[in-house]
């Protein structure tokens, strides 16, 4: 009987604690391989690129990834690269470049890794020579010690990067700004241009360094228009250099920036149907309203018979009166222009004119 009991109370608590389902291999709990490292040349450095992980290789979420680790190895360029074969948590006969913790993000600093999202940029400035290759590849790894498999590798021979494009100029428009520049003659390390060179434009707004590229691809010419910009906002510009050579391309720094304001340039519809009566008060002018919505101000002229007009005052939009108060006996022309809202407000042309006699 007491066997029975027990069993029974066996089989309910194995009940109530659900069913057991078959142990997750440790393999599959690993972070999934980083997937797009990216290698670029520039003065001095090898700029690497990539995006963390977020799933695990079973495809759950990864939610504590706790460091990424890139490896390095050199050689002449002859041949395929060493293999990136995991041994102990690290890649065996590579140099181990660097640490980037990623709980939490490290703050940005000109020197260290910069973390944003997923998202990590590294330079690396350690010992690079001209003529040599260097192969990168990254693993990362959870807050368990659980370590990914390697990225793909991907190899870089370090080439000089073409020195900052120099004259560069930015002429506003509307809604645009027009830049234009010249190429380089050398690179970093004093030898001469000898091929084809393409450029980046970049942005940034005001009292900011320009960092945003605004050349979808890089181009060939030495020309470029940025548009659907808003007009009177400062930007500032600054453009670089890059050269291909084999597999490698290599991104010179950026010229000293320019700054240039777009502005509205065009002008609003005049004003038209003026009219002119004399009154008590002096001469009262009525008009029909610019049909443009961004007029801010309507501004009024005088003449004598035979003589060029004179502004003698402004009325703020919506307003299509005017009263010319202390006018003289005499016989008077008039005219209405219409002026937008622009920081350096743009003139229509003048509404039709008008002749009153004062008595």
């Amino acid at each position: 009987m007491r066997r029975r009991l027990a069993s029974l109370f066996l089989a309910s608590l194995l009940a109530a604690c659900g069913k057991v389902g078959p142990p997750v291999p440790p393999e599959d709990r690993l972070p999934q391989p980083v997937a797009d490292l990216r290698a670029i040349v520039e003065t001095g450095a090898v700029e690497l690129t990539w995006t963390n992980p977020s799933r695990r290789v079973d495809n759950t979420r990864l939610r504590d990834l706790a460091a990424a680790r890139v490896y390095r190895t050199v050689d002449g360029g002859s041949g395929e690269p060493r293999p990136a074969l995991v041994s102990r948590g690290r890649v065996a006969g590579w140099d181990d470049l660097a640490k980037v913790p990623l709980a939490p993000p490290p703050s940005p600093s000109p020197e260290g890794p910069v973390v944003q999202d997923h998202r990590v940029r590294l330079e690396d400035q350690r010992g690079l020579a001209y003529g040599q290759r260097y192969t990168y590849v990254v693993l990362t790894e959870d807050a368990e010690g659980r370590v990914s498999p390697p990225s793909p590798r991907v190899s870089v021979t370090f080439i000089a990067a073409p020195e900052s494009p120099p004259g560069l100029t930015a002429v506003p428009g509307e809604r645009e700004v027009r830049l234009a520049w010249q190429p380089p003659a050398r690179l970093v390390d004093g030898a001469d241009v000898s091929g084809p060179l393409r450029y980046e434009v970049l942005r940034g707004p005001e009292g900011a360094p320009p960092v945003d590229v605004v050349t979808k691809t890089p181009v060939e010419t030495r020309t470029f228009v940025d548009r659907d910009l808003e007009n009177d906002r400062t930007y500032h510009y600054a453009v670089r250099a890059l050269r291909q050579e084999g597999g490698t391309l290599a991104r010179g720094s950026t010229s000293p920036p320019v700054a240039a304001t777009p502005r509205d340039m065009t002008p609003p519809a005049p004003p038209a149907a003026l009219v002119a009566a004399p009154a008590p008060e002096g001469v009262r002018l009525s008009w029909r309203p610019s049909p443009d919505a961004d007029v801010g101000t309507y501004v009024v002229y005088r003449a004598l018979p035979g003589a060029s007009f004179v502004r003698v005052g402004s009325t703020s939009a919506p307003s299509t009166v005017f009263v010319d108060r202390g006018v003289a006996r005499g016989t008077y022309r008039y005219a209405v222009t219409a002026q937008d809202r622009g920081a350096r407000p743009n003139e229509s042309a003048r509404s039709n004119e008008v002749t009153v006699s004062v008595p």
